[in-house]
């Protein structure tokens, strides 16, 4: 068997531990949660005032409940995708960004 190159999808999702399906790619994911989180943290302590708003959705929400829910919904378009298409996920990212977009602007 021959090693993955660096950086490509075999690498990417490579076992790296035995007793957990850890790889890159997941390592990455929960990099990408605590990044998110950080900013978010930054955010509120830079420009405070993440007072409840009232949305689309007919309930108030602040800035870390928007985060929420739009990460709760990426994990969700990202199941769908799945289902519907299978792999590679980029249109689900497309779809993703634009969900993002709309709960922070909307919501």
């Amino acid at each position: 068997m021959e090693d993955p190159i660096l950086f490509s999808f075999k690498w990417w999702i490579e076992p790296l531990g035995t007793w957990m399906a850890w790889t890159r790619i997941t390592i990455a994911f929960f990099m990408f949660l605590a990044f998110a989180i950080s900013c978010m943290a930054m955010w509120e302590r830079a420009v405070p005032g993440g007072a409840p708003r009232h949305g689309v959705f007919a309930i108030n929400t602040t800035r870390g409940d928007r985060l929420f829910i739009s990460l709760l919904g990426s994990a969700f378009i990202c199941i769908g995708w799945l289902f519907f298409f299978g792999a590679p996920l980029w249109g689900a990212l497309l779809i993703i960004v634009a969900w993002t977009v709309f709960v922070f602007r909307y919501v």
